[in-house]
């Protein structure tokens, strides 16, 4: 049998176009699947330009996509993440859910949509995209933040969640007694299969990797992961499950062994090419005059994900005993869907239960929330913020007191566990220093001790002015976001051409970023970590210490040049 030029001229498209798209995505500051479903459509035979000529051939490698996304969720899950927020998890994830469902049948009613449209649309809106809110909590630093737990606590349980509705969205339809009936039926299923198959995986498959393990080959660890998860999606999907319920337990099992981080590791890449398929593909299949069709039915779409959700989970979280700033954040944090809706609405489609332009219409709605929530996330905690040092009576009067002159001391900006263990060391030797942050949780504990500190974003020109950088003998740069900091580093070149800064960075490209705009020195925390390693090597063998500290010396201006030169 020949193989079809075609598919590969087809498959060439689809790479390209999740490249240009993820490039554009990336440059505007956006979500990466945004870029790939736009790039889906344009791609599509919907729109002008260039079209593939099979766009269902590809449906294949997003179910693949989908297998080992719900593979990596099991991989990462851990009730360990939910020991603190459990309650509140739980409460915001199920009864959150159950909520949203309710509260787009009660719309539905008004408005006069089909029964079960309406709790499809309810399932659909009520899942958060855990990949848009982890990235946006990392790049702004609040990853282990009160509000950052809970929400990841919350997303943790509603993936949990999503497999369920996979389970049971084919079974939907009519409430009468026989569909009733095979609901039941689906879950006895569920549970008759699984139990007994996540017992013998439980006591399997770490037997199994622990010898694969033993032979230090990549290759061999790579293809008996996939075969485990692939072959248990397969064998659910047998007795009439779900591929992603088989592909979660899988990764769930795995996350129990010492294996889970080896294994996560390795699929990494490759997961990520098949999402990357994954989100094209829904782009391919969106048809926009559907959209432009069906605006009222957009526009109710994004009324139950942006304002809908963000009463529900703030209410939820309010009521769980947290603060009102808490609560907001955590809303505002989970007004989007993502990769999890599309899965959901693809099992609904596939079922029968909706037509093409409740599909099209959740896809862009995706698109839409995940813009809208990247503004919110970006901008709302910052005002919340300063409404907070004022309404909490804070000491928020400029730094230094009247009459006091800053000079000589060291400026902070960003104070996470890298600013915070520089601010001990500094103490310690008695050197004065004034930090700047945007967390107000971190500025009030400064306060609290009396620490010199500022609120707000340390690339505004005001603070830096305040906080005395033109006359600081050292300003440190320890802020999570590149774009701010480089900001940060122009403008305090702009006031002191000659004060020493040092920055934190993660990557080679950052560092030549804040090089180029006048960072005194960089800091890698992977060059550093391989210099300390070589010193207590060679240390372990007696090399003596001027000519081991020589050679440390030697790699880090090799690396210097290296990173220049590239």
């Amino acid at each position: 049998m020949q193989p079809n030029p075609v598919f590969f001229v087809d498959l060439a498209i689809v790479f390209l176009a999740a490249v240009a798209g993820g490039t554009l995505a990336r440059m505007a500051g956006q979500p990466l699947i945004l870029g790939y479903v736009l790039g889906g459509i344009a791609i599509g035979p919907f729109t002008p330009g260039p079209t593939i000529s099979e766009p269902h051939a590809f449906e294949l490698f997003a179910d693949i996509g989908v297998i080992l996304l719900m593979f990596s969720i099991g991989l990462e899950f851990s009730i360990k993440d939910l020991a603190r927020v459990r309650w509140v998890a739980l409460a915001g994830g199920l009864l959150g859910i159950l909520l949203s469902i309710g509260l787009a049948v009660a719309m539905g009613s008004l408005i006069g949509w089909p029964i079960m449209q309406s709790i499809v649309i309810g399932a659909v809106t009520s899942i958060a995209s855990t990949m848009v809110l982890v990235r946006l909590l990392v790049d702004r630093g609040e990853l282990r933040s009160v509000h950052g737990r809970i929400m990841i606590g919350i997303v943790l349980v509603e993936d949990v969640a999503v497999v369920a509705m996979t389970v049971l969205m084919p079974a939907l339809g009519e409430f009468d007694s026989g569909r009733l009936l095979l609901i039941g039926q689906a879950l006895v299923k569920a549970v008759l299969i699984l139990v007994p198959l996540g017992y013998l995986g439980a006591k399997v498959i770490p037997y199994i990797l622990t010898h694969v393990a033993r032979t230090q080959n990549q290759e061999l660890f790579l293809l008996v992961t996939l075969a485990i998860s692939l072959g248990t999606a397969a064998v659910t999907q047998a007795v009439g499950l779900s591929l992603a319920l088989g592909a979660f337990l899988a990764g769930l099992i795995i996350s129990a062994s010492e294996y889970a981080h080896e294994t996560l590791a390795r699929l990494l890449s490759l997961r990520d090419a098949f999402v990357a398929l994954f989100f094209v593909t829904i782009g391919i299949l969106i048809d926009p005059r559907i959209i432009v069709e069906n605006l009222a039915l957009l526009a109710a779409m994004i009324g139950l994900i942006v304002a809908g959700k963000f009463l529900i989970r703030a209410g939820i979280v309010r009521l769980s005993g947290y603060s009102w700033v808490t609560a907001i954040l955590v809303g505002i944090g989970l007004t989007q869907v993502g990769e999890f809706s599309f899965v959901l609405i693809q099992t609904a489609r596939s079922a029968g239960h909706i037509g093409s332009e409740l599909y099209n219409a959740t896809l862009a709605a995706s698109l839409i929330t995940i813009l809208i929530n990247a503004a919110l996330v970006r901008y709302v905690p910052g005002w919340i913020g300063r409404k907070r040092l004022v309404r909490a009576q804070l000491d928020t009067s400029p730094w230094p007191p009247e009459g006091e002159l800053l000079h000589q001391h060291v400026v902070v900006c960003g104070f996470g566990r890298v600013g915070n263990s520089l601010g001990k060391a500094l103490e310690a030797f008695n050197l004065p220093y004034v930090v700047i942050d945007r967390n107000p949780d971190t500025i009030r504990r400064l306060q609290g001790r009396g620490t010199p500190c500022l609120y707000g974003d340390a690339s505004h020109r005001e603070l830096l002015v305040k906080a005395g950088t033109a006359d600081a003998s050292l300003i440190i740069v320890a802020l999570p976001e590149i774009d701010s900091a480089a900001l940060a580093v122009g403008r305090m070149r702009d006031l002191s051409p000659k004060v020493p800064i040092l920055a934190r960075v993660h990557g080679s490209a950052e560092a030549e970023r804040l090089s180029a705009l006048g960072v005194t020195e960089v800091i890698q925390p992977d060059v550093e970590t391989s210099a300390t390693l070589i010193r207590h090597s060679l240390s372990w063998f007696g090399i003596p210490k001027d000519r081991i500290l020589d050679y440390v010396e030697q790699y880090r201006r090799s690396m210097e040049t290296k990173r220049q030169s590239s």
